[in-house]
């Protein structure tokens, strides 16, 4: 095996990824303290090709020194807007014809393995603060809630993890159904 150099990675120019088909998913992002975990978000984000982040609350938004040394460019490839809460965020997402589901350990909660969406689908994923988690407010005006099913003993990962690996699971889910691929 040989690593792949840049050149063969093929990655597309901002103005390709701008033109590109995205994913109809939209991350939300509720009063997340760490700008750092905001820049990780947008690099995830610009690699499923997500159609945007809404960003909510006293989140901090682009530019910023420390969104921009995690994103490391994905700032400026992937659209975002911000929304002074959830709740404005959410009416603009369901005006739009998304479904919303808040990533958030719940009664009822749907695990993360069993969801399936239609690869057409517009679904937003709401992820929370790094200590409270996602707002009983914000939960409420949700669709569902998706939990990731965790085995140890701490039951919580780091926003940007738990982004990382729901958004791949949608984007997996979708890619098997589109195109019949084993992953």
């Amino acid at each position: 095996m040989q690593k792949l150099s840049m050149d063969e990675l093929n990655r597309k120019t901002i103005e390709e990824f701008k033109r590109s088909a995205k994913t109809p998913v939209i991350a939300v992002i509720e009063n997340v303290r760490s700008a750092y975990n905001v820049g990780s978000l947008f690099r995830t984000a610009d690699a499923f090709l997500l159609e945007a982040i809404y960003i909510t609350g006293y989140t901090a938004q682009p530019p910023h020194k420390e969104i921009k040394k995690t994103a490391l460019g994905a700032e400026d490839s992937v659209d975002w807007k911000y929304f002074p809460n959830a709740t404005e965020a959410i009416a603009d997402l369901k005006s739009l014809g998304y479904k919303v589901y808040a990533v958030e350990q719940v009664q009822n909660s749907l695990s993360l393995e069993k969801v399936a969406f239609a690869p057409d689908e517009k679904i937003a994923v709401v992820f929370g603060n790094e200590v409270s988690g996602v707002e009983q407010e914000t939960i409420l005006q949700c669709d569902g809630c998706i939990e990731i099913p965790q085995l140890g003993m701490k039951h919580s990962l780091n926003i940007a993890t738990a982004a990382g690996v729901v958004l791949w699971e949608i984007i997996r889910t979708r890619m098997l159904k589109v195109d019949n691929l084993i992953i």
